[in-house]
């Protein structure tokens, strides 16, 4: 079957839900929103520490038992200069990318500020290069994802 035998189908998701977050992500946006650090949660078994915390081990299954913060500075792994708008983001260009944080040994995605994107090919070019990063707080968390975002620690080369 050829690309011009495939067909698309539009469509368009617009619905309201609530998100369960369960003992470990509570405690997570807890801990952003009442004392501003990142948590992660050590698997007993294979002692990575995982990023946001979770309540088992996405590798082995362990439980999780110990929390660490981390960060608060961190290193961008991959990334994605998002060029659309889509609801609920900030007017593009915007940067996403996985980072991560110090002590950490999984990365989280979020934005990331401070690179000039009126070039999208020398900013992308730029953050090849894996750049530091550090944690920045809004001024009034409320216990969400978008509690901080990562802001480039120096120009990158």
């Amino acid at each position: 079957m050829s690309a011009h035998d495939l067909i698309t189908i539009n469509g368009r998701w617009g619905f309201d839900y609530t998100y369960f977050a369960g003992e470990a992500a509570t405690r997570f946006f807890r801990e952003l929103v009442e004392n501003r650090r990142i948590m992660g949660s050590r698997c007993p078994a294979c002692k990575r520490l995982l990023v946001p915390a979770r309540s088992f081990c996405d590798a082995c299954m362990e439980r999780t038992t110990e929390w660490k913060e981390v960060g608060p500075e961190g290193t961008l792994e991959t990334f994605t200069i998002i060029t659309t708008a889509f609801p609920g983001l900030p007017a593009p260009p915007i940067v996403m990318a996985y980072v991560t944080l110090d002590g950490a040994d999984t990365a989280l995605i979020n934005l990331v500020h401070g690179e000039d994107l009126s070039d999208i090919d020398r900013a992308a070019a730029r953050l090849n290069a894996l750049p530091r990063v550090k944690v920045k707080f809004v001024d009034e968390p409320k216990g969400r994802i978008t509690d901080f975002s990562f802001e480039l620690l120096k120009d990158v080369a």
